[in-house]
């Protein structure tokens, strides 16, 4: 636990450093960097450690503050979420490295490696507090150091947009989770979550639905997603692979310990985290196909892969709730098998599309195109994580997802509500799965794939090697992750036990152990198979080059990069299909020659939760706040009064 401790302590004493070093732009990115690498590997060694032996650890320390007790504790389940954090915000750091250099002179680097250590303190603080007051502190601290670097070119409309939107979602989610703590630690002396008795009745229905939401709207899974959308895309590359890959985690993580603290859970608890889960992923997948934007795209991917998360921890509960013990264990280990795995593909993506961004100028598919003449590095990089979160073998999402399939197909040979929850499951899946796979192939097409549409794609040079760097590893543990997922199983079962009973863990391993030898032996051959057709290419050429000609251009004369299809040319036949859902708004080209010069046509994908709910609701409690504006007058006297009528109303109610 020592080594943990530690980790804090290096990533804020290099905050402070990189912000007394702010105005030495260099120096202060590597008091940044540095010190967030070297907090990585500190943090890992525990987290690892843990996680094999199964272990737990803890570490109390004196704080006088009321209710709170500056409490550490390191067990399985939050070894099992430390360790994406130490090993993507270290990699992360090596990338914004590179990245950042590019706003040198223009941006206050200093602040921005500040929040960024401060960020990854604050995660690390969420997955091992052990007091409500502690776990808060940390909570706060990660929202204000994102708020921070989400406003990072505020010189945006659309990047202060996103922060206002992003910060007023993290105070609504903290003002729900400090009720839930209330109805937790009701009569005890210290807000300890050891201390903590789950209530009977409708005060634990109360407790479940408050923590749901206050860790959804972290979260981000449909409709409390709002947030996300705008977030991503708005924040440095590197920034967006740890908010992406790590930070959203920490609603999941919350909405685990709640079911972990109220031991059997009623059905309908996992009824309702089933259903949100295949909204969500379902949802997240179709807006995805539809953006026009490569960030947002990967951003609604990150809401159909929480999605799926959210999906397999509903299949577990409902499976729990009716004793199908080896099914809710299966499901479990899928949900945080996942959790893992979208971590690292994930933040490949996501710096992938930051490469893209810094090497074109642009992320908007439709202005890209031939990027893998261009970047061939960044194109292979981003399709190999592209196939992970299409989950597709040998790659690590194909085990998580592969587990939550098992447990979905072995819940419709049950009866009952198991059954019918097995079919939604398994439905959600597949058409989520289907979906991601015409989104990412369109992003991918649209992207590296063709001829230039744009000048700026024309120039398109290869990012720095320390952003290759980053990528190639993380590309390189997808692989790694899903050839030898059996490997995983030990630390995966420590941590299905240490969330929801030990009898869980052993079931998982159980459960899972065969599944995932066969995904590693399915690789493994997979992979055996394309290294043989690519020397029997090679012998077969000789050493000679393959013939190169134009490409099939359907009889015109002079072809032009403005008649290859377009991204949403590629995906009109399914958006048109699901406008219902969408109602994407579009401008068509009206033609009446048979050759004619000019044309134009656009789409544009609406935020429809937003326009829809979350606006109008807004305008309404601000014309409501209106009403009241009587009560803020500017007189200092008349606010020292309501302190004083407030204060004397609390005592006499206690008294």
């Amino acid at each position: 636990m020592a080594l943990v401790l530690l980790s804090f302590v290096i990533l804020l004493l290099s905050a402070f450093l990189a912000l007394c070093l702010a105005r030495n732009p260099r120096r202060a990115q590597d008091a940044g960097a540095y010190g967030a690498v070297a907090a990585s590997l500190a943090g890992l060694i525990p987290s690892v450690k843990v996680l094999f032996s199964g272990v737990s650890e803890t570490l109390a320390l004196p704080w006088p503050v009321p209710l709170g007790s500056f409490t550490l504790v390191l067990d399985p389940l939050s070894a099992f979420f430390l360790v994406p954090v130490f090993i993507l915000t270290g990699l992360s750091a090596v990338y914004g490295v590179d990245y950042l250099a590019h706003y040198t002179g223009k941006k206050p680097l200093g602040l921005a490696w500040a929040a960024f250590n401060v960020l990854t303190a604050s995660m690390a603080l969420v997955f091992t507090a052990g007091n409500a007051v502690l776990f808060m502190l940390g909570w706060e601290l990660m929202a204000a150091s994102s708020f921070l670097l989400v406003l990072f070119e505020h010189e945006k409309a659309q990047a202060r947009r996103a922060a206002f939107i992003y910060i007023t979602a993290g105070g609504a989610g903290a003002l729900l989770l400090l009720a839930a703590f209330s109805l937790l630690g009701a009569g005890s002396p210290v807000m300890d979550f050891s201390s903590f008795v789950f209530p009977a009745g409708r005060a634990a229905s109360a407790v479940f639905l408050l923590a749901l939401c206050g860790f959804g709207l972290k979260a981000g899974f449909i409709p409390l997603h709002v947030w996300l959308p705008e977030a991503h895309p708005a924040a440095p590359s590197h920034v967006s692979a740890v908010m992406s890959g790590i930070m959203i985690k920490t609603g999941v993580y919350g909405i685990i310990r709640t079911l972990s603290l109220a031991g059997p859970c009623p059905e309908w608890w996992g009824w309702t985290l089933l259903l949100l889960g295949a909204a969500s992923c379902l949802l997240g997948a179709l807006f995805a196909l539809a953006q026009h934007e490569l960030k947002r795209v990967l951003a609604y991917s990150s809401i159909e892969n929480v999605g799926i998360i959210l999906l397999a921890l509903g299949l577990g509960v409902i499976g729990a709730a009716n004793r199908a013990y080896p099914l809710a264990a299966l499901a479990f280990a899928g949900a945080l098998l996942h959790v893992f795995n979208h971590s690292l593909f994930k933040g490949l993506l996501f710096m992938g599309a930051g490469s893209v961004l810094q090497g074109a100028g642009t992320a908007e598919l439709e202005a890209l195109g031939g990027l893998s003449k261009r970047m061939p590095g960044t194109a292979m990089l981003f399709l190999a994580g592209a196939a992970a979160a299409c989950a597709l073998p040998p790659f690590n999402g194909f085990a998580g997802e592969f587990l939550v399939y098992l447990g979905a197909f072995r819940s419709v040979s049950s009866t009952g509500s198991i059954a019918l929850a097995g079919v939604i499951a398994g439905l959600s899946l597949a058409c989520a799965g289907a979906l991601a796979a015409a989104a990412f192939s369109r992003a991918g097409g649209a992207a590296f794939l063709g001829e230039p549409r744009t000048e700026r794609a024309a120039k398109a040079r290869e990012c720095g090697p320390l952003m290759l760097f980053s990528m190639r590893a993380l590309a390189a543990l997808c692989l790694l992750a899903g050839l030898f997922s059996p490997f995983l199983l030990l630390p995966l079962a420590r941590a299905v036990g240490s969330g929801f009973g030990p009898a869980a863990g052993l079931e998982a391993a159980e459960a899972a152990a065969v599944p995932l030898i066969y995904v590693s032996a399915g690789g493994l051959l997979l992979l055996a198979l394309i290294a043989l057709a690519w020397a029997k290419r090679r012998a077969f050429l000789g050493g000679r080059k393959p013939a190169e000609g134009v490409t099939w251009d359907c009889g015109y004369a002079a072809p032009t990069p403005r008649m290859q299809y377009g991204a949403s040319s590629f995906s009109q036949p399914l958006t048109d299909f699901f406008q219902p859902v969408l109602r994407k708004l579009g401008q068509y080209p009206v033609i009446s020659e048979y050759f004619p010069g000019k044309a134009s046509f656009s789409t544009e994908a609406q935020a429809v939760f937003y326009n829809s709910f979350y606006y109008p609701a807004a305008a309404r409690l601000r014309d409501l706040a209106y009403r009241f504006s009587w009560i803020q007058h500017g007189r200092l006297q008349i606010y020292i009064m309501y302190i004083v009528v407030t204060l004397m109303g609390l005592l006499l109610w206690k008294l």
